[in-house]
């Protein structure tokens, strides 16, 4: 199952997430995040290789607004901290609560500046097939 998509928009970046789980999706929605903005990690600094370890707590009212204030946050602490994280280690997940921390690495260079993440045609489901989807716009 890929991770996540590109999806076509005039003026900001959309995309649509999969997950086997919710724990999956919102995973793939903050690597599809980074990645299609291309949030490059450093390597070849001295300091660059070691691997950033970042606690992270998010409360929200319902599933949907979770995703979006996950994905705020995560976004906040890369730009204060200029890191980018490529991983989250759950320790507490239910509909309206995250708990646990990110892994990453001190970030290189952005490639598109993502200024918040949106509510505007936003989407989570679960697919027959018990698969997880979702759908999120990016103001760039």
């Amino acid at each position: 199952m890929k991770k996540y998509e590109i999806l076509e928009h005039k003026a900001d970046l959309k995309i649509r997430v999969f997950g086997k789980d919710l724990k999956e999706l919102f995973e793939n929605a903050m690597i599809g995040m980074f990645e299609s903005a291309e949030y490059e990690p450093a390597f070849a600094e001295a300091t660059a290789g070691k691997e950033i370890k970042k606690e992270i707590k998010v409360s929200s009212l319902d599933l949907p607004s979770l995703l979006v204030d996950f994905l705020s946050e995560v976004l906040y602490l890369s730009e204060v901290n200029r890191e980018v994280y490529h991983d989250i280690q759950f320790k507490n997940f239910s509909n309206k609560n995250i708990e646990g921390n990110l892994l990453g690495k001190k970030l290189k260079r952005i490639g598109i500046q993502i200024k918040g993440v949106t509510y505007h045609n936003l989407e989570v489901r679960q697919k027959k097939d018990k698969t997880w989807q979702a759908t999120t716009l990016f103001d760039i």
